[in-house]
C-alpha cells in the first residue's frame, strides 16, 4: 500500500492549498469568471436573456447589419449553434433579420429600438453586478486588466 502524506483526519479544519494552480493565469481567470458568471446569468434571466443571447444581442448592436459568419467569429462559435439564438431574439423583437442585397444566401442582423433599450439596460446591470465582485479593485486596477486581457484576446487573432 502506498504510503500517504497525511491521513484525512489529518487535514480536517486546514485550509485548502493550491501551491500550482494559484499561480497559473487560466486558473485564476476560470476563477474570478466562477464569480462573475453566475451574477450575469441572474440579472440577465430577469429580462428573459442568457449571458450568450446578451453577448449575441449587444455584438449585433453595436454592428448593425452584421451576418452571422461574422457573429460567430466575433464570439468563438460555430455558426449552426448561432441560428437557435438568433432565432430566438427575432422572435422577441428584440433583432431584425433582412437579406443581404448582395447575396440572397445571407442576412443582415440589427438590433430593433427595443433590442438597443434591452441591451443598454441589461447591460447596466451586469456593470453594477461585476462592481459588487470586482469592487475592491482600485479603478486603475481594473483598467490595467481590461487592457492586459486586450492584449491577450489580441494576441490570438494574430
Amino acid at each position: 500500500m502506498p504510503q500517504l502524506d497525511e491521513s484525512p483526519d489529518d487535514r480536517v479544519g486546514q485550509n485548502v492549498e493550491d501551491t500550482v494552480l494559484g499561480d497559473l493565469i487560466g486558473y485564476r481567470l476560470k476563477r474570478a469568471y466562477m464569480q462573475i458568471q453566475p451574477v450575469a446569468q441572474q440579472v440577465l434571466a430577469e429580462d428573459g436573456l442568457r449571458v450568450v443571447s446578451f453577448s449575441c444581442l449587444s455584438i449585433i448592436t453595436d454592428n448593425p447589419g452584421i451576418v452571422q459568419t461574422e457573429l460567430a467569429a466575433a464570439l468563438q462559435m460555430e455558426r449552426s449553434n448561432l441560428v437557435v439564438i438568433i432565432d430566438e431574439l427575432e422572435q422577441s423583437g428584440f433583432i431584425a433579420r433582412k437579406k443581404v442585397p448582395t447575396d440572397r444566401r445571407r442576412y443582415a442582423l440589427t438590433a430593433t429600438l427595443r433590442g438597443r433599450r434591452l441591451r443598454d439596460r441589461a447591460a447596466e446591470k451586469i456593470r453594477q453586478a461585476e462592481d459588487r465582485i470586482v469592487g475592491c479593485l482600485e479603478k486603475e486596477d481594473r483598467i490595467r486588466l481590461l487592457a492586459v486581457l486586450e492584449r491577450l484576446e489580441d494576441q490570438r487573432t494574430r
